[in-house]
């Protein structure tokens, strides 16, 4: 899962190139819209692809979809609120959620969303985080086979419990953002790059923080 900000500006040629990159992944890959992205452009192109599931459609306006392995479910959200840099689901979403988490109710969840859906102490952040996240989270509690919820956004690995399960906020692979509690506009962090893994043992989910390098990325690219 790679949770939103694809690219930076939703440009067409962007998301041509994303394809060619992720096109060399080897595992299955799967995407979120985040506030960088413009969910119609990814849908134009990916639309066709094996990085979306069931739901999401060239054409359409979100891309919330749903992908079913036999072992767990994969339920994307699309937290894209145009003109704004916080997230936001809406109702009709909403509902779609209820509906998707219903269908497998003895098989794990995943669920997948760009802006984290709680305060998680850095103000900055928390002033973008997803308008909708209370709603979201009666939705959650009413099913008991969400595993994991998975966000991105704030490009710190986090966990937090919510709605009855386990908030797992992505580190970014390309920049870390400092830990700023007190108020101001974080800046870029020396921290290696990482990823999660959610590991699915013979008990429990199990979620491993995995550095992909020993060094901070560039700061700013450069």
């Amino acid at each position: 899962m790679i949770t939103g900000d694809l690219v930076d500006a939703g440009d067409p040629r962007e998301y041509e190139l994303l394809r060619e990159v992720i096109g060399r992944f080897p595992l299955p890959l799967h995407l979120v819209a985040g506030n960088h992205d413009s969910p119609k452009q990814l849908l134009a192109t990916l639309g066709d692809s094996g990085f979306l599931g069931s739901g999401a459609a060239e054409g359409g306006e979100r891309a919330n979809y749903t992908v079913d392995y036999p072992a767990f479910s994969i339920v994307v959200l699309d937290s894209h609120h145009p003109g704004h840099p916080g997230g936001l689901l809406g109702e009709p979403q909403l509902t779609w959620l209820d509906h998707e988490l219903s269908r497998r109710p003895d098989i794990p969840a995943l669920v997948c969303v760009h802006h984290p859906p709680i305060p998680l102490g850095i103000p900055f952040m928390d002033g973008m985080r997803l308008a909708d996240g209370d709603a979201l989270a009666e939705v959650l509690a009413r099913h008991g086979n969400v595993a994991r919820v998975l966000a991105g956004h704030v490009h710190r690995p986090i966990t937090a419990a919510f709605a009855g399960s386990l908030l797992a906020v992505a580190p970014s692979t390309h920049m870390q953002t400092n830990l700023a509690l007190r108020e101001g506009v974080p800046g870029y962090a020396a921290e290696p790059t990482a990823f999660l893994l959610h590991l699915l043992t013979a008990s429990a989910w199990v979620t491993h923080t995995v550095q992909v390098s020993h060094t901070a990325a560039p700061v700013l690219g450069f």
